[in-house]
Formats: C-alpha cells, sequence, structure tokens
C-alpha cells in the first residue's frame, strides 16, 4: 500500500475518489429520506429507488465511450455537472418549491452522470498502477468507496436531524467541485502503453504534476495520452461506436466472466427489493438516526470486507463464495429478529462481510483478464447486465412494503445473498475458476 501512495497518479484518483464518495453518501442518504418524509410511502421510496438505479442499467451504453475519450477530461467533466445539477433541489426549496417530483427527477439524473464514473475509474486502475498491486489498489478504491460510506451514512442521519436533508445536497455539491480539482491531476497513460513513470513514486510526467492538460498537445506521445484516443485502432477494431459496443459484448460472451451474471442479476434485484423500503425498516427503529445507523453499519462491513479480500485473491473462487455468502445471508436474517437498533446494525455489518471481500477480488478479476482497451466496455456491460433488474426489484419492494409489510419485504435480501451460495456451488465453470492471483488476461 506504502508503493501505492507513492504513485502520483493513483494517489490523487484514490483521494478524488474518496472525496466524491463522501458526497455521494450523503446526498444517498438525504434523498431516499427526503422522499420519505416528504411522502411517508414506501411506494415512493421504491420509485425513487428505481429511479436512481434505472440508470445504472444502462451503464453498458457508455462503455465504448468511456474506452474512446480522454479519461481525465471525462472525471473532471462529469464532476463539474454533478455539482451544477445537485444544486437545483436547495435552490428551489429555497425559492419555495417543494415537491417530491422535483427530487424524483434529479435524482435520475444525478444517477445517469455517475455511470460514467466508476467504469472509468476502473479503466484507468490498471494503466497506472502495476498488475501485482491491482488487487490491493482496487482494495483501496473499495476502502474509498466503503470508508466514506461507512462515515458519512452515519453522519448524514445526525445532519438530517439538525438541518435537515436540504442542506446536504449543498453540502455534496462540494464535494463534486473539490474531486473535479484532484481528477484534474491525474495522468492516465493510453491502453497498451505498458509501464510508464506513473507508476513510480514521484517521478510521473512533470505535466501531470503541473496539472496541464496531457494530451492537448498535438506532439505528445501515446503514453502521455489522457484516456487512451489510439484504443482500439492499434489493435485493428472497428472504431464505430456500435461495433466497440458489440466487440465488448462478444468479449464477454466468450469468457467465463458472462456466468458472473448469474450471481449478480438475481441477487441484486432481491437487495432492491429491501432496499426499496429500508427507509420504512428504520423509522420503526428510530427515524433518521436508525436510517443512518444501518446504513454506516452496512458500509462497516461492506468496508471491512474489502480490506480482508485483498488478502485471499489466492483462494479458490468457490471455496470463498459458497461458504461467505452462508454466513452472509444468516447474517442478514438475523438482523431482522435483532431486538435492538445496535444488533440489528451488527448483523447487517456482519452480513455486508463476505460481499465487501468478494467485490475487491471480482473486480480484480475481471480487470486481470481483460484486456486494457477493452476494460472500459466489458466494465460497463458486467455493472449494468447486474444492476438491470434492480429498478424492477425496488418497484416491488415499494408496493409490497404497502401491501405484505415491511419486515416481509426486507427478507428479500437475505435470499438474495443465499443464492449467490447456491449458484456458485451449482455452477462448474465457476467452482473451476482460478485464485485471482492467478488470473491471467483472455486474447481479445
Amino acid at each position: 500500500m506504502r508503493s501505492l501512495l507513492g504513485n502520483v497518479a493513483f494517489r490523487r484518483l484514490f483521494v478524488g475518489r474518496l472525496v466524491t464518495n463522501a458526497g455521494d453518501s450523503l446526498y444517498a442518504v438525504a434523498a431516499m429520506w427526503l422522499v420519505f418524509e416528504l411522502t411517508g410511502s414506501t411506494f415512493y421510496t421504491g420509485l425513487a429507488g428505481a429511479l436512481t438505479m434505472g440508470p445504472q442499467a444502462l451503464q453498458a451504453f457508455v462503455g465504448p465511450l468511456v474506452d474512446r475519450w480522454p479519461l481525465r477530461r471525462l472525471l473532471v467533466g462529469i464532476q463539474v455537472t454533478q455539482a451544477v445539477v445537485v444544486l437545483v433541489v436547495p435552490a428551489a426549496w429555497l425559492l419555495g418549491v417543494r415537491s417530491v417530483e422535483l427530487v424524483l427527477v434529479v435524482v435520475p439524473a444525478l444517477s445517469m452522470l455517475n455511470q460514467f464514473v466508476y467504469p472509468a475509474q476502473s479503466a484507468a486502475l490498471p494503466r497506472i498502477v502495476d498488475d501485482d498491486e491491482l488487487a490491493d489498489a482496487n482494495a483501496a478504491f473499495s476502502f474509498a468507496y466503503q470508508g466514506a460510506d461507512l462515515v458519512f451514512n452515519a453522519l448524514a442521519g445526525a445532519l438530517i436531524a439538525l438541518f435537515g436533508a436540504v442542506a446536504l445536497y449543498a453540502i455534496d455539491s462540494l464535494t463534486f467541485l473539490v474531486a473535479a480539482v484532484l481528477f484534474a491531476g491525474v495522468v492516465v497513460p493510453a491502453a497498451g502503453a505498458g509501464d510508464t513513470a506513473t507508476h513510480g513514486a514521484e517521478e510521473a510526467p512533470s505535466a501531470g504534476d503541473a496539472g496541464d492538460a496531457v494530451g492537448d498537445d498535438p506532439a505528445a506521445g501515446p503514453a502521455e495520452t489522457d484516456g487512451g484516443e489510439s484504443d482500439g485502432s492499434d489493435r485493428g477494431e472497428p472504431d464505430g461506436y456500435l461495433d466497440r459496443l458489440r466487440g465488448g459484448a462478444a468479449f464477454v460472451r466468450g469468457t467465463p466472466l458472462v456466468w458472473l451474471l448469474g450471481a449478480g442479476v438475481l441477487t441484486n434485484g432481491l437487495l432492491g427489493v429491501s432496499t426499496a423500503v429500508l427507509p420504512a425498516f428504520a423509522d420503526t427503529m428510530g427515524g433518521a438516526g436508525a436510517y443512518g445507523a444501518i446504513r454506516a453499519a452496512t458500509a462497516e462491513g461492506l468496508l471491512v470486507g474489502a480490506l480482508l479480500g485483498s488478502k485471499l485473491d489466492h483462494v479458490g473462487f468457490a471455496r470463498l463464495f459458497v461458504p461467505g455468502f452462508l454466513l452472509s445471508a444468516a447474517g442478514w436474517f438475523a438482523a431482522l429478529f435483532a431486538p435492538t437498533l445496535p444488533l440489528t446494525a451488527l448483523c447487517f455489518a456482519l452480513a455486508l462481510l463476505p460481499v465487501g471481500a468478494t467485490n475487491v477480488l471480482v473486480s480484480t478479476l475481471i480487470q486481470r483478464m481483460v484486456p486494457d482497451d477493452f476494460l472500459g466496455r466489458v466494465s460497463a456491460i458486467l455493472g449494468s447486465a447486474s444492476v438491470a433488474v434492480m429498478p424492477i426489484g425496488s418497484l416491488l419492494g415499494g408496493t409490497l412494503g404497502e401491501t405484505v409489510g415491511v419486515w416481509e419485504t426486507m427478507a428479500a435480501g437475505g435470499f438474495g445473498l443465499l443464492w449467490i451460495a447456491v449458484y456458485v456451488a451449482a455452477v462448474p465453470t465457476l467452482r473451476r475458476l482460478p485464485p485471482v492471483s492467478e488470473a491471467r488476461t483472455i486474447a481479445a
């Protein structure tokens, strides 16, 4: 980890991710709670969840653009745009316009913008760190994501109680602007450029240290191209958007990675069902503070799991997934029966430990198996396909919360976690997957 933090490009990307994830955590809690506060209805929180998750299903269509556009400009541009969009809600509240419809318009707009960010970061990571550091780098990124969630989900509950949910939108705008400044200093070599000076400690190109727009200079060589406009051309790959999209989908179909979708699709759909009623579930345990505490506990489980995941890349895939997700499901169901909020939070944290560990390992597996110039597309396709049913799950969860009951709807998440253990045990291709440390790049 020390060598990673000595890598200038990684350090800036890591801190930028930490800052923007902190803001996202505040916003995620504020948006769902504001909708519940305005309506008191699980149907509307389910709708808000669906509108948040719906754009994630479109992530596959941004993959070819991520592989084509300069990554640094993309990251900076998205952060600035999000900073402006998120201010719409507090501005409207100041003008006396307070409606759930406005919140439900802003939610998918921010979510759609976010679909460019994570594939871009995933595509950048293998270009700025050495191959043997990928597991640690992914663990660090997961730490940034889950660590921010842990702290700021809990903080969000307290801030909502003190100042109201709308104030968190204004704070979030500032975090997007700070992240934009940090991303502006990241130098991303072109795909296939090989090791560059950015892998060193303070030996990154001076243009990157100065924050100049590397790649703007026509005389700049490919090793300094920000985002790799030459991606695909060096491999003789067709240059059209649809050709690149089809190429990414064809690559996934020809690899064991396609079998991962069977695990993720149903599980994410059932977790979407539970997410829809989580504000109502927390409201029975203490309101906004309880909601923040439960969100923080799930983030804590994911964070600790991520830190453990980077140490488990030598263990066989099925040996981790099957027992891990059996324990995960048990923890989820225990949380629903726990008599107090602290015990509920603790059980949710334990349930998410295996999820955090396997998230890191799956990310590393993908980055090791997929060539750099396909990585943005493949990451986006897998992410899009795995979450495509979550909006449907959220809508279903909102309806079930009104008709069947909140507790019963929350149980769906436990069955989703149980499904992963059953599925991995039943699919020979996944049982035979090697440890992540032994995975090798698949020829395109």
